[in-house]
Formats: C-alpha cells, sequence, structure tokens
C-alpha cells in the first residue's frame, strides 16, 4: 500500500489564511509516500508544509504561483508525469486545458500525456471520472478558496491508495464541520 496525497488550488494567504484545522490534523507526516500537488500553492511555505508530509513533493505551476514575491514556483513546470507502483500519474494545474474542467479536453490531455491516471486542478470541486478505461482526478481546492464565488465548492483533497494494479480514491471533502469521505476505485485494464 503507497498513499499519494493529490491536493492544490490552495492560495494561501492570498483568498484564505490556512488550511482548514481538520485536515491538518488529517496530514501528518509520516503517513504519505507521495504528493501531487496542482499548483496555486502560491507561498513557499505551504509548500515547506507539503514537504513536511513527506520528502516527495511533485508540483506544477498554477496560474497565481508567479504571485509570490519570491517567486520560488517559477521553475515548476506546466505539466508533469510520474510513476508511482504500477501507474503512471499526469499532473497539471489545469488553467492550460480549454474549456477548464471539460472531461473530454482532458482526456485529449491525459491522451498526450499517456498517463493512466490525470491529476488536475484548477476547477475548484473535486471531481473523478473514468474515460477510455483511464482515470481523472481533481482533488478540488483544499482550502475552499472559492467558496464565496461557488457555494458547492468545499475544501478537499484526495489520498490515492496504490496497491499493484489497484487505485483506491478517498475524497476528503469538509462541509461545515463534518469530514465527509468519499470513495472512487479504478483499476487498470
Amino acid at each position: 500500500m503507497v498513499l499519494v496525497l493529490c491536493i492544490g488550488d490552495m492560495h494561501i494567504p492570498h483568498r484564505v489564511a490556512d488550511l482548514p484545522p481538520k485536515f491538518r490534523s488529517l496530514l501528518v507526516p509520516g503517513k504519505i509516500q507521495h504528493v501531487l500537488c496542482t499548483g496555486d500553492v502560491c507561498v513557499k511555505e505551504t509548500h515547506d508544509y507539503l514537504r513536511s508530509l513527506c520528502a516527495d513533493v511533485h508540483a506544477v505551476r498554477g496560474n497565481y504561483d508567479d504571485a509570490g514575491p519570491d517567486g520560488f514556483a517559477r521553475q515548476w513546470p506546466d505539466s508533469k508525469v510520474v510513476t508511482i507502483g504500477d501507474f503512471k500519474f499526469g499532473l497539471v494545474h489545469g488553467h492550460q486545458v480549454v474549456p477548464h474542467g471539460d472531461v473530454n479536453a482532458l482526456a485529449a490531455a491525459q491522451r498526450a500525456m499517456n498517463v493512466d491516471v490525470l491529476v488536475a486542478g484548477q476547477a475548484k470541486r473535486w471531481g473523478a471520472h473514468k474515460v477510455e478505461d483511464r482515470l481523472i482526478v481533481n482533488p478540488g481546492s483544499a482550502t475552499g478558496a472559492f467558496r464565496d464565488e461557488d457555494p458547492e465548492a468545499h475544501p478537499s483533497f484526495v489520498l490515492v491508495d496504490v496497491d499493484g494494479p489497484r487505485a483506491t480514491c478517498y475524497v476528503y471533502e469538509l462541509r461545515g464541520e463534518e469530514v465527509k469521505v468519499d470513495k472512487v476505485e479504478y483499476s487498470k485494464a
């Protein structure tokens, strides 16, 4: 069992001050082996927090990552492919996929990257779609930073349990004071 944290669109401190305390209590060092971050981390301190969870952090540049005064994320790529266990994960922020969040456009990006699982941000709400024997996952916004614009955009992240040819996605979504967990299962053909 290998745990992969898919997280992004945090917008700290530009839109919100921090991750929800309930998420901080769930995300502790020593449990997660890999972090895949869809960008919009915004400041180095938030990236350092992700690195405190585990040493293997992969991030792509979101459209707000250049805004920080230290420019720490300017060198991050627009896309990245990471192999974890039996799976090739593709990582994109999602601002380069037009129209944003469109499943067909994301599937085209996934085919171009030749990956089993595409992790894409930007949509602000979590989502999971099986397309052409592949999986597309959007972890949503870990802080719920756009909740004022979209009341259905609750803070969320995804933990993927990679076990051989199976990946089980656990979606953690904060609704009010309750953390709701949904499960999406995917197996390679």
